[in-house]
């Protein structure tokens, strides 16, 4: 049985306080990072991330949706 990342997650809105679902996203075949991402229904972009510290990090800053993981 294998430790797959949950397809969804879900917080409090950082700007509203209301419940905001983040879903998991495609990546490469590597363990190093799972990203999510979601928008609140007041419109606010939500990203989080489970993985390697540095990897998480920096798709965790990157907002404008060019980031992209390399070994």
């Amino acid at each position: 049985m294998s430790n797959k990342p949950a397809r969804t997650l879900s917080f409090r809105c950082k700007q509203c306080s209301k419940p905001v679902t983040v879903y998991l996203q495609k990546v490469s075949a590597c363990s190093h990072i799972q990203p999510y991402l979601g928008v609140c229904a007041c419109g606010e972009p939500y990203r989080h991330a489970t993985g390697q510290v540095d990897a998480v990090k920096s798709f965790v800053l990157t907002l404008d949706g060019s980031w992209r993981h390399h070994h």
